[in-house]
């Protein structure tokens, strides 16, 4: 996993992790379009976050930018992980 704090470019093949468990809307997802908005095509990310309204929000954002959201876990403690091809 690539942590943007510490690395803000990812290796091909290698998976960019956003942090946004314990915001809410609409946090979590400009999080999510203010890291991405400089990686490269077909970057993939790995997006954790709990806000209930999340998976709606995410899925309207992934329809207007043309990212795919390739699968998602449900894990401990109400996390989504979403993991997130980049247009």
């Amino acid at each position: 996993m690539i942590n943007p704090a510490t690395d803000p470019t990812p290796e091909p093949g290698e998976v960019y992790q956003i942090d946004a468990v314990g915001l809410v809307c609409p946090l979590p997802i400009l999080r999510f379009k203010k890291r991405t908005q400089h990686l490269p095509s077909g970057t993939q990310v790995d997006f954790l976050a709990d806000d209930p309204s999340g998976r709606k929000d995410l899925q309207a954002l992934c329809e207007l930018t043309g990212h795919r959201i390739e699968w998602l876990r449900e894990e401990d403690a109400g996390v989504t992980r979403y993991r997130i091809r980049l247009a």
